[in-house]
């Protein structure tokens, strides 16, 4: 009874305050609690009040910067165009305007309406397009028996908007010699971001990565520091790659101090930023309270605690403000996956993972009574999670109703299948070899569907049992996370009992040491991204579902760029303090 006292006390109360010890109810306890529950509401009215005046500031910047849209829009100026959505992207508002943005990118077309020969220009024009997935290789044209006209017209302008995004563009700025005659930063650095949107086979993209590279690191020491700053971040990430929220916090100030700057754009991106900030902030209240009563009830001394650090991720994927729910359903089934990561590869016996996973496979919770006393709460737990979330699902009418279910059963499976390899020590004869069974043991696959799943309407049952089949597309999303974990984390795993990395296998492979497989595999991990590249070039399902799983493939690389910052958290503690404490 004493311990249900004392939920309810921390249920029914604000937080900060200290129950009172049992049998104590002294009216000076009272008045304190009162005081501080007054003050408290206090408070939380100011913030209210703070929140809807920020939100009402939005509304009124938001229709003036529709406004400066529109007014470009109409103006026959391409480079003001360019120059507009590239600064709407970077500083965290573009998802306002899709719409017209699209209608500008699909102007695009034509002999470059004044570009010419200037190398900056060409280069972000093939950057927008091509990220928006205008591409054509081979000129054919789809026709649409529906509506024939207007599809026959669409497919025409995409076809004129794929020509200016192929790769022969860049042929005429190249030298005798095949170099780019360029010393320009900006041209040299938009360059740079176009040719990290390139596929197999481009030659002239791939010459262009090594080119502006080289040229911008020899430039570095000449500058100044604040361009060497954008320099470097360009270098280590390009921007295709970037997570967005954290590009977003990162350009506001930098769009600041830029002379051109339009103060309407900044105002907005500000207020924006901190509204999203104050949404995540209460999603992370709704998940603490969970999480702590979770944990209250089972025994995680095996795992890694990383609650925040998992929102984060989700994120990283599902940013915009009317996925609130699918961040708080992501962040509770991610933590499983976590969970199961360390339980099976770190803490289980053999004997306890194929207990463990045969009862979950049969969703059965009488099954509890086989369990060690460490899994019996952890399992009823994720059972019951997992339950409430397929019936939050039912109630929001989403069609997917029960397949949450069904993408834990199959995390739990994937991360069990490693369990013989472990035991086994099986070390792969190849790196194929090994992503041919690590692909699929990753997780990636389920926290793509999942991501689909909690998206709602736009997911129909075959986009899930197209990404059930492991498409390219999803296939090297993985490849980007397996190998770029195994690379930060290898050494460290390697102290303990540990299935065999895609850096061990590569090592064995070749004979070569450990530096020399990590650069064998960075080559794998840009081919993955160009095949991503390729998969969105040409859309075989929505442009909003595979930029999501692209999404995915960002967060995995901005966690793993450095170090194992999912295992070594305190390495986020900077970023996580920008995105969730510090207002703009």
């Amino acid at each position: 009874m004493a311990h249900t006292r004392r939920r309810l006390w921390l249920t029914c109360t604000s937080p900060g305050l200290t129950p009172p010890a049992p049998g104590v109810t002294s009216s000076s306890t009272t008045t304190h609690a009162l005081n501080h529950r007054n003050s408290l509401h206090s408070s939380n009215l100011k913030d209210t009040c703070k929140c809807l005046a920020m939100k009402h500031m939005a509304t009124i910047k938001k229709e003036r910067v529709r406004k400066i849209i529109l007014d470009t829009k109409s103006s026959s100026d391409l480079v003001v165009k360019m120059e507009l959505i590239d600064t709407l992207e970077r500083i965290g508002v573009a998802y306002h305007y899709r719409e017209d943005i699209n209608e500008i990118l699909c102007d695009m077309h034509g002999d470059g309406q004044g570009i010419g020969d200037d190398l900056h220009m060409t280069a972000m024009r093939f950057y927008l397009l091509r990220k928006h997935g205008y591409h054509t290789s081979q000129g054919i044209i789809t026709v649409t028996i529906v509506n024939p006209y207007i599809h026959i017209f669409k497919s025409i302008i995409r076809y004129m908007i794929g020509l200016l995004a192929h790769a022969d563009v860049f042929l005429k700025f190249r030298d005798d010699q095949g170099n780019f005659a360029s010393n320009d930063l900006d041209s040299l650095l938009a360059l740079y971001n176009a040719a990290y949107l390139r596929v197999r086979g481009e030659e002239v993209l791939d010459d262009a990565v090594v080119f502006t590279k080289s040229r911008l690191q020899c430039m570095l020491e000449h500058l100044d520091p604040r361009l060497v700053e954008e320099v470097q971040c360009t270098l280590e990430t390009p921007h295709f790659r970037r997570v967005e929220r954290v590009e977003t916090r990162r350009y506001i100030p930098v769009y600041e101090q830029k002379a051109t700057r339009d103060e309407h754009i900044l105002e907005f991106s500000k207020l924006d930023f901190n509204i999203l900030q104050t949404l995540y902030c209460q999603e992370l209240k709704a998940l603490t309270i969970w999480w702590k009563d979770f944990q209250a009830q089972t025994d995680l001394q095996f795992a890694r605690d990383r609650m925040v650090e998992i929102h984060f991720w989700m994120l990283g994927v599902v940013y915009e403000p009317q996925y609130s729910y699918s961040r708080i359903m992501l962040t509770k089934l991610v933590i499983f996956v976590s969970l199961f990561d360390d339980l099976y590869d770190n803490y289980s016996t053999t004997e306890e993972s194929n207990i463990f996973t045969a009862a979950l496979e049969r969703w059965d919770e009488e099954a509890v009574e086989q369990f060690p006393a460490y899994l019996k709460a952890l399992y009823i737990n994720i059972l019951n999670t997992t339950n409430v979330i397929d019936e939050e699902l039912k109630h929001q009418k989403n069609m997917h109703t029960g397949l949450a279910k069904k993408m834990v059963i199959d995390i739990a499976k994937s991360y069990h299948a490693e369990v013989k390899w472990r035991d086994e020590h099986y070390i792969p004869t190849s790196v194929e070899e090994h992503l041919q069974i690590s692909v699929r043991t990753s997780a990636c696959m389920q926290i793509i569907s999942l991501v689909f799943i909690s998206m709602g309407d736009i997911t129909t049952s075959e986009v899930l049992e197209w990404a059930s089949t492991y498409p390219k597309i999803i296939e090297c999303v993985c490849i980007v996370g397996r190998i770029g974990n195994d690379m930060v984390s290898h050494e460290r795993e390697q102290l303990s009992e540990h299935v065999a990395s895609t850096v061990q296998t590569c090592t064995k492979e070749h004979g070569i040491t450990v530096v020399e497989a990590n650069e064998k595999l960075k080559v794998i991990i840009e081919e993955a991204w160009m095949d991503i590249i390729h998969e969105c070039l040409h859309r075989e399902h929505p442009m909003t579902l595979l930029e999501k799983a692209t999404d995915l493939a960002r967060t995995m690389d901005f966690m793993y760029k450095r170090e194992d910052a999912y295992t070594l958290s305190f390495s986020l503690k900077e970023t996580l303090t920008s995105l969730y404490v510090n207002f703009i």
